[in-house]
């Protein structure tokens, strides 16, 4: 990924129709979407995208369909990585590759059992390495079925290889993530994007890629204004007050997501079903008034810092 300019990675959502089958005419849109918004890249098939209920025909389904209608705007990745056998696991990677991304994500937590050392995780990698040639491969600390980090000493020796072009980082821990950093100098085509919107700000001036946020899944556009303007002086106070909004509503986003994040696509006009396959829990009228304020609030923001209509 090209880092001279920040970027937003979008961690795609899957439509879905009343039925549970996947909806490809507001996948297309969805996709549309993030792309008007200036989405640097697509996350295809990631957790958001609700890829652990997906089938391994409906994942590659899905990622080929984003490759096409995206048509080489911007960078697709897409996670390759289901657990079992590395074997298996390439073969998955190099299928995934053929749809036309551009690097295949790996689940660090689907290379290694959480009781297993990093010792055996860093072999696998390597081994995975090995069987998928020289296909771009990427990271993604997903935190199902269990969160596993990579350390700065990791991701040193796997960037060193040039194999390693993205890395989602769930660390929440702005120090690690500056250590991540200046590991990973090593490969300039590396790239760290940020999951934890608490320190975008300060991440991006660390030197992160830019960011990849379920922010982006209620509104792209304030997240690539974000990585446009962060440094930017004459927007100082903006920079501010977006950082302070991604901080204060955090915990509203998370509540019974990826369902919340659906309703308020249909806030902002996009017809999609809030529909999922995952169960997340109940859609009460509380999370719902919650929803509702922070449309009205973002809405607010939007013209306060000058970001024009959808």
């Amino acid at each position: 990924m090209e880092q001279s300019k920040k970027g937003f990675i979008p961690v795609m959502l899957t439509p879905f129709k009343d039925n549970g089958a996947v909806d490809y005419v507001a996948l297309t849109r969805l996709t549309e979407m993030y792309l008007r918004a200036g989405a640097a890249g697509v996350f295809a098939n990631c957790l958001s995208s609700e890829m652990f209920e997906l089938s391994g025909e409906e994942r590659l389904a899905i990622i080929r369909h984003v490759v096409e209608t995206v048509d080489g705007a911007v960078p697709v990745v897409a996670t390759g990585t289901f657990g079992g056998p590395v074997e298996k696991q390439a073969d998955f990677v190099k299928r995934v590759y053929d749809t036309g991304t551009s690097a295949v994500i790996a689940i660090s937590s689907l290379l290694a059992d959480a009781n297993e050392p990093d010792a055996v995780f860093n072999d696998r990698v390597f081994d995975l390495f090995d069987q998928t040639k020289n296909i771009p491969l990427g990271f993604y600390e997903c935190p199902v079925p269990y969160k596993r980090l990579l350390s700065a000493e990791q991701l040193h020796h796997f960037a060193a290889t040039r194999r390693i072009i993205y890395h989602k980082d769930t660390c929440l821990n702005l120090d690690m993530v500056k250590q991540k950093l200046e590991a990973s100098k090593i490969n300039p085509a590396f790239g760290l994007y940020d999951a934890y919107m608490v320190h975008a700000v300060e991440s991006l001036k660390a030197g992160s890629a830019g960011l990849s946020c379920i922010q982006g899944n209620f509104f792209p556009e304030l997240i690539v204004w974000l990585c446009d303007h962060y440094v930017d002086e004459s927007h100082e106070h903006e920079v501010a007050m977006v950082q302070e909004f991604l901080t204060e509503n955090m915990d509203v986003m998370h509540n019974v997501y990826p369902v919340i994040a659906k309703y308020y696509l249909t806030k902002r006009g996009l017809k999609i079903s809030t529909t999922t396959r995952r169960d997340v829990g109940y859609f009460s009228p509380a999370i719902r008034n919650k929803i509702e304020d922070l449309h009205s609030n973002y809405t607010m923001l939007r013209s306060e810092i000058g970001i024009g209509k959808y």
